[in-house]
């Protein structure tokens, strides 16, 4: 392939990879390799054990040796970078969970320095006596410019650091690199806690002079919760403009899912990893009932963190899922994806694919995998950008509809807390059953979020009385301020 066509470090996606090592034509397990050059035999390094069933290649039974969606990062010219690669390839390895979204994440941050380093003609493998010239204070002063300059969030870039530092800390340890002088100074930090008992935790980790500390304060008044990410509890009127957009789109599956989010208070990865046998419970039909659905590991539904609760259903809502999951519609899109049976997802693109693959797939190796790309919901939000936004702009006085899907989480969580208070006003519950109650229902690990929910109001209406009682104020101080300049 022409050099020409390269030119930047990037990442890219392999559909299939598997480890294997050079062998005789007769060996066990062999297989022959034929490229434009030659012919060669190969052999699964997991098919070599001894008499006891142990690997010949020192790695535990249950190692991973071959990978779907595998990230490469290649150099400026086309090639592989090859130490990148193999600290990709052992951080899988040698992972019991091998997560291959957080291997691409790091092999994204890779190629941005391999790009830096070309760009500026850096040896990444020299470190001269001045730190100042090595590629590491080099690196962290160039993203410190970018961060100052609005390109790059501060998250961004300690995750960038942060893989840059991983992976020489991998090639040290490794003997691979044994640098003259030290890439960073490392000192012990120790991070306290509490834990959901109240026990105070105190935990060390190693921290690097790299590190760039950039300290944020938390706006509580924005009009956003923290509840894993920065959510806005939609107004009842914007909901009312989701939910038109939704009718006016015709998208039964799209509907189905923000719905769910909007009357159980679920992520993404929860509503669309749950599977067709999940709804064939039969529900009595009672105006009042709610099913509770056990989710997070070992249900087949997954939660963010692993974490396992109990997802509230309403009765009406879950009779609509039954009916939705027994259409022909439904069907049809099982029988696209090749497996018509209650152990296919709830929800299907109309190509068969599921909108968000769960962690069991992502685990299970496809030897005949052909696409480059990962099913985590980008479908949901190519839908949020192309049809909810555009029509919300259009058909309301909105000049811009910030909306995110998880934005339904926070929507339902207030939506619930506003409905139970009013029971606490009217002396029908106790604010510590409320409390206790949204905690659940939410999933929350400390009661702290949870009281975001219930001081949000509080929050706005403060917020809204503190502007306009000095509005005429500030108006006042400022006309008088501008008396001497106009």
């Amino acid at each position: 392939m022409p050099e020409q066509q390269f030119q930047t470090a990037r990442k890219i996606t392999l559909p299939v990879i598997e480890v294997t090592e050079l062998c005789q034509f007769d060996d066990k397990g062999a297989k022959l390799v034929t490229d434009c050059l030659e012919s060669y035999f190969v052999r699964s390094v997991d098919t070599l054990v001894d008499d006891f069933g142990n690997r010949l290649d020192g790695q535990p039974r249950w190692g991973h040796s071959h990978f779907n969606l595998f990230p490469v990062v290649l150099e400026g010219n086309g090639q592989p970078w090859a130490e990148a690669c193999i600290f990709l390839l052992s951080s899988a390895e040698n992972s019991p969970d091998a997560e291959m979204r957080t291997v691409d994440g790091r092999a994204l941050d890779l190629a941005a320095y391999r790009r830096y380093l070309e760009d500026e003609g850096i040896e990444w493998t020299v470190f001269p006596k001045n730190k100042l010239f090595r590629p590491t204070y080099r690196y962290r002063a160039h993203l410190n410019f970018l961060l100052r300059a609005g390109e790059l969030s501060p998250k961004t870039l300690n995750r960038r650091m942060g893989s840059s530092i991983a992976f020489y800390r991998w090639l040290i340890s490794e003997s691979l690199l044994v640098p003259t002088n030290p890439p960073w100074i490392e000192r012990d930090a120790y991070i306290t806690s509490k834990d959901t008992f109240g026990f105070r935790r105190t935990k060390t980790v190693k921290t690097t002079d790299l590190a760039i500390p950039v300290p944020e304060q938390q706006d509580t008044f924005d009009g956003t919760i923290q509840d894993g990410g920065r959510l806005r509890p939609l107004p009842q009127e914007e909901q009312e403009w989701l939910l038109n957009s939704l009718a006016a789109a015709g998208n039964t599956e799209m509907t189905l899912i923000h719905l769910m989010g909007l009357v159980t208070g679920a992520r993404m990865q929860t509503v669309c990893t749950m599977k067709v046998y999940h709804v064939e419970t039969d529900a009595p039909d009672d105006q009042n009932y709610d099913l509770r659905l056990p989710i997070g590991p070992g249900t087949g539904v997954d939660t963010k963190g692993d974490k396992r609760m109990v997802l509230h259903i309403p009765g009406w809502f879950y009779r609509v899922l039954q009916t939705y999951a027994r259409s022909k519609r439904a069907r049809r899109r099982r029988q696209k994806s090749g497996l018509d049976t209650s152990d296919n997802y709830l929800f299907l693109t109309q190509h068969g694919t599921p909108y968000y693959a769960d962690k069991q797939d992502r685990k299970t190796f496809d030897p005949k995998n052909k696409r480059r790309y990962d099913f985590d919901g980008g479908a949901i939000g190519t839908f949020i950008r192309n049809v909810i936004r555009p029509y919300v702009e259009k058909n309301y006085a909105c000049k811009h509809f910030d909306f995110r899907f998880h934005d339904t989480r926070a929507t339902f969580g207030m939506n619930l807390t506003d409905l139970l208070l009013k029971q606490v006003e009217a002396g029908v519950l106790t604010l510590s059953y409320v409390r206790e109650y949204v905690k659940t229902v939410m999933g929350h690990e400390h009661v702290a979020t949870t009281d975001l929910y219930l001081n949000y109001r509080h929050r706005l209406k403060f917020k809204r009385a503190v502007v306009e009682q000095h509005e005429s104020h500030l108006k006042e101080l400022c006309r008088k301020a501008m008396e001497d300049v106009l």
